[in-house]
């Protein structure tokens, strides 16, 4: 295009011999190029500058929505951050043992340790089978080493295999993020950290409780809690406490938004990391 260009505006001169040297060079390297593409076997079309997505054209937004090619990416990220956190990879279904549980008869259960967690292991299979908008929240509860943390990742990884957006963390690092991000200045590590724990599909936080609990530990977990149920997002809570001890160590209004709208999933049995 540069040469046609010079030579209809070079003066004195009769353009139409250069334009037609420089067709029949243009369409001799037109020839060559295709020889090349068929020598290598590349596919038709392997040249074209075609956008990663005919949606969005590649931009990643629809006006101001979110294109679902850059939302598949967004949990396909999330996914590597899951893989990655739950180490593994044995937490599956499939790997669960009930074996582990006593099977004797347990008066204050109405049932023995492994009729209980068989029932439980139903619940939680089903609910990763069959999650999606609007499923509800769970609350696992009971002594420490008895499969909350094993059936809360089993979840975890067949609700992100689905495709959905999935976060699982620690009451400790949770916090510690809603912190780094309130506290921290506005170094960019510490932008938008909580941003994940309000726009996941599923948000699984475990061991609350074992963080050190202060006015704005309480008033965050008020926050999210509250924001997620408003927004019908589902949450799976994993701790040690009981229905008082989540009261005392909280307030009245987390305590009730937990025991009032989460499913509880009480578990019983012996420390089986010692079994």
């Amino acid at each position: 295009m540069t040469q046609l260009m010079a030579s209809a505006l070079r003066q004195g001169e009769d353009p139409s011999q250069a334009i037609a040297q420089i067709r029949d060079r243009n369409l001799a390297l037109q020839r060559e190029r295709e020889w090349i593409l068929e020598a290598g076997e590349f596919e038709e079309g392997y040249l074209d500058d075609a956008p990663v997505c005919t949606k969005c054209g590649g931009l990643g937004y629809v006006g101001s929505q979110m294109c679902s090619c850059l939302r598949e990416l967004c949990r396909q990220e999330q996914k590597k951050e899951l893989t990655s956190l739950l180490g593994s990879g044995r937490e599956t279904f499939d790997s669960f043992r009930l074996d582990v549980y006593p099977d004797a008869y347990d008066p204050k259960l109405g049932a023995s340790p492994r009729q209980l967690m068989k029932s439980n292991f139903n619940i939680c299979r089903r609910y990763a089978q069959s999650f999606g908008p609007g499923s509800g929240s769970l609350l696992f509860s009971g002594a420490t080493g008895l499969g909350k943390t094993f059936l809360s990742a089993c979840i975890a990884r067949q609700v992100a295999d689905r495709g959905y957006s999935v976060v699982y963390e620690t009451a400790i690092r949770l916090f510690s993020d809603f912190e780094a991000e309130k506290f921290g200045g506005a170094a960019e590590e510490n932008r938008g950290k909580s941003r994940k724990y309000l726009d996941c599909d599923l948000l699984i936080i475990d061991d609350l409780g074992t963080e050190m609990t202060t006015q704005f530990t309480v008033s965050m977990l008020y926050h999210l809690l509250n924001t997620r149920m408003m927004e019908n997002r589902a949450t799976i809570i994993s701790t040690n406490l009981a229905d008082t001890e989540i009261e005392n160590r909280y307030n009245p209004q987390i305590a009730s938004r937990i025991i009032g709208t989460f499913r509880l999933v009480q578990f019983a049995g012996e420390d089986i990391r010692r079994r």
